[in-house]
């Protein structure tokens, strides 16, 4: 849906709303496109799966001492 700013201004709550279920709202000025409301949600929850992923695949790292015998006396690769 495509609303000019000045009447977007009175229906705010009800943009946003509409925002929320996934409707497009684009706010225009003199019949031009200026902004668009978008839902956050769709975004938090891709995040938080991209996340949960991450934390699947991370490892924790070796205790130092378990991995000395990797490197020599000055601390280069063995």
């Amino acid at each position: 849906m495509k609303i000019a700013v000045s009447e977007a201004k009175a229906q705010l709550l009800d943009l946003v709303r509409r925002a929320e279920k996934g409707e497009d709202v684009i706010l225009t000025r003199r019949g031009e496109a200026v902004a668009r409301l978008v839902s956050l949600a769709p975004d938090r929850d891709r995040r938080l799966a991209a996340l949960a992923k991450a934390r699947g695949i991370a490892k924790a790292a070796p205790h130092a001492e378990d991995a000395a015998d990797l490197y020599d006396d000055h601390g280069l690769p063995a």
